[in-house]
């Protein structure tokens, strides 16, 4: 199970990775949706595993899943002033392949 979680991760992660730093902001905001999806639907299927797993831990990552989401969305709008474009959107995607790698670790301990 926890090979399955790895994996899976790697490859949302490695999707989100592959888009061009100075992509359109669409295309990023379209990687920040299905990355977030994707491990929003793990939590989903960790409730359904026979293994029983604490509800309450399961909707603090699903909230911490969307907050996420919304937050990494936010800060596409715009660039931080003194930062040129491109290590801003640098920045943000680290900053997005990082919080994943943190929620992936906690849905692993979940299992």
């Amino acid at each position: 199970m926890e090979y399955y979680v790895k994996v899976l991760t790697f490859d949302y992660v490695c999707y989100f990775q592959n888009i061009d730093v100075m992509a359109k902001r669409k295309d990023l905001k379209k990687g920040i949706n299905y990355l977030c999806g994707e491990l929003f639907a793990e939590c989903v299927a960790i409730m359904h595993y026979e293994k029983p797993v604490q509800q309450k831990d399961v909707d603090a990552l699903m909230t911490q899943i969307l907050n996420l989401q919304d937050n990494m969305l936010s800060r596409i709008g715009h660039v931080e002033p003194g930062m040129t474009a491109k290590s801003y959107f640098k920045k943000l995607r680290a900053d997005v392949v990082n919080e994943a790698d943190e929620i992936s670790e906690q849905i692993k301990a979940l299992l």
